[in-house]
């Protein structure tokens, strides 16, 4: 992980905190002539001041075709170090640099390349939950909107390595008939819902349709009426004809959905433990204050090496063209 931080946000900043947070931010918005762009599983405030909202590759298409001189991600590290390789010369700021990924932290790049090297000749289609370092070492990046599309156009003979999630990768191998090498990376949000709650909460609500996450288990998949991306759930959830629904992914999303169909109900799947830990801790890390700080300060920044961010630049931008 690259980032580089200019100077210390230190408590006198915070003391200094405006009353309207939302008037400051769309001050700084204007002054700094910024973009803000969030992911579904920020905090509902955050959401609410973004100028575009998404998930992966919503917000890498957004990234890519922003006319902006500054760019705030409001989401974790692996999404600002893409925003940054797609804009080089730009300034990129997340809230807080410890907002990491616990699924990017499960693929370190020796390891990785040492199994890279264990299997020469296959292609790597890496997920974009993953660090600037593995996407340097992939020939194409993916997201959980596209990746059974990519998969899909690769030809039928040439192996592929896929990276780093292994329960969206047994999940493209299901849609594509394809045998793919798994890394066995995963994410903790998606991996704390339990089964056996599902099931109880199916029972108290048989009304509900259940709606996943691909990177959740397949015994938690095998209950879903639908899986898909967060941006592909939310729109289900408009389109369908049912009014109540028990909802697999980190529940930030419920937030979008609520506002788009207020007369519906939402109801998150429940975790193994009694936590919060179907929320995501490293989004969360992330919040207002932070973000006007970060705006105010002009940092924390995102910057990469140069040789990373050019390499890693090849595969985001054969995603975006796969994907057009």
């Amino acid at each position: 992980m690259f980032a580089t931080v200019l100077s210390h946000q230190n408590s006198s900043h915070t003391n200094a905190l405006p009353q309207d947070l939302f008037g400051a931010i769309a001050d700084l918005k204007r002054e700094l002539k910024a973009v803000i762009l969030a992911h579904y599983y920020q905090d509902p405030d955050i959401q609410d001041i973004a100028d575009y909202i998404g998930d992966s590759l919503g917000l890498s298409q957004q990234a890519a075709a922003t006319n902006a001189d500054v760019i705030v991600f409001a989401g974790v590290h692996f999404m600002a170090e893409t925003a940054k390789i797609l804009n080089p010369h730009k300034l990129v700021l997340l809230p807080d640099l410890e907002a990491g990924c616990s699924l990017a932290d499960s693929c370190p790049p020796q390891a990785f390349a040492e199994f890279k090297a264990a299997h020469p000749g296959h292609l790597v289609v890496s997920y974009i939950n993953c660090t600037a370092e593995i996407k340097a070492m992939s020939d194409i990046i993916c997201t959980s909107s596209n990746a059974v599309n990519i998969v899909k156009q690769i030809p039928a003979d040439q192996p592929i390595i896929f990276a780093p999630d292994r329960n969206l990768g047994r999940y493209v191998m299901e849609q594509t008939g394809r045998d793919l090498v798994l890394w066995q990376g995963s994410c903790m949000v998606h991996e704390t819902f339990s089964e056996r709650k599902l099931v109880e909460l199916q029972i108290q609500h048989p009304e509900a349709e259940v709606i996943a996450h691909p990177e959740c288990e397949p015994a938690l998949l095998r209950h879903a009426r639908y899986i898909g991306s967060t941006t592909a759930l939310l729109n289900y959830a408009q389109m369908s004809a049912s009014q109540a629904f028990i909802v697999a992914t980190e529940p930030g999303i419920i937030h979008q959905m609520q506002k788009a169909k207020p007369n519906k109900q939402f109801i998150p799947a429940p975790p193994m433990n009694q936590c919060a830990c179907n929320e995501c801790p490293h989004m969360r890390l992330n919040t207002l204050e932070k973000l006007y700080l970060c705006m105010k300060t002009r940092q924390p920044e995102i910057t990469l090496p140069e040789p990373i961010q050019a390499a890693a630049l090849r595969p985001i931008q054969r995603m975006l063209e796969m994907s057009a």
